[in-house]
């Protein structure tokens, strides 16, 4: 089945003279959470109950990560996971307020396969609103959507600058389970439309956020009567953004 991917024209952020030089931002079409993806593969009708379901991939999780954490180079089809340290190293010793684990995951040959049979479908250009065009991690220079503690966090778009009164103005850091982690005002190193630099906690702990931007911010020396926000998901783990892909290790 052929896969569709829509997107929008939008201005290229990092080129902010060139206003006819455009990029494509993929339409969102929300979170997927792994309840979701439990409902979408019980409605494939294979006979399996969801407990089933919810006991495999649990399985498959647990193997993976064992097998990652034991030196391997795993090769899932869908992605590659690679062990990775970080740090130099003093006096032959690991520290690990000095020197961390992480993972790079890279796609695989099952998902570049699917790429080549997925269709970008156009939908226009996108000239009003509030968007996040792209993001990088000043630590690694990653676009991937990981990130790193302690570091800059660099997002690019439309209509970012966080202004105004309502309590609910600010920087979020929403983990999967848990209370919301709201940035300090001055933890916002730029504040310009375009783009926002924010400093991550250094006590961050890896794992997926959502990130939400909420501003009354409207351009022109405006702000809204109500605040908006855009939000995305950012990956706490280290990552170095390596692309090589590992041999697999099991032939």
């Amino acid at each position: 089945m052929e896969n569709i991917l829509k997107a929008w024209l939008v201005d290229n952020a990092v080129t902010v003279d060139n206003k006819e030089d455009k990029i494509l931002l993929p339409e969102t079409a929300g979170n997927a959470t792994l309840p979701d993806i439990y409902r979408l593969m019980k409605a494939e009708d294979t006979g399996l109950r969801e407990e089933t379901i919810r006991h495999v991939t649990d399985l498959f999780q647990r193997v993976v990560t064992r097998l990652v954490l034991s030196g391997y180079q795993v090769n899932t089809g869908l992605f590659y996971a690679t062990p990775q340290l970080r740090g130099v190293v003093e006096q032959g010793k690991w520290n690990p307020e000095k020197n961390s684990i992480y993972v790079s995951i890279t796609q695989g040959k099952q998902l570049r396969e699917a790429i080549a049979k997925t269709r970008v479908q156009i939908l226009g250009e996108k000239t009003h609103g509030m968007y996040i065009a792209g993001s990088e991690d000043a630590a690694t220079r990653a676009g991937d959507g990981s990130c790193t503690p302690g570091r800059n966090y660099v997002l690019n778009g439309r209509m970012l600058k966080v202004m105004g009164t309502d309590p609910e103005v600010g920087i979020t850091l929403t983990p999967e389970s848990g209370t919301p982690i709201k940035l300090s005002a001055d933890m916002i190193a730029v504040n310009n439309p375009s783009q926002l630099i924010i400093l991550l906690p250094a006590d961050l702990a890896k794992g997926t956020y959502e990130l939400k931007v909420t501003t009354q911010f409207a351009g022109g020396g405006k702000a809204l009567k109500t605040p908006r926000s855009v939000s995305k998901l950012i990956t706490v783990n280290d990552g170095d953004g390596t692309t090589d892909e590992p041999e697999n290790p099991f032939g």
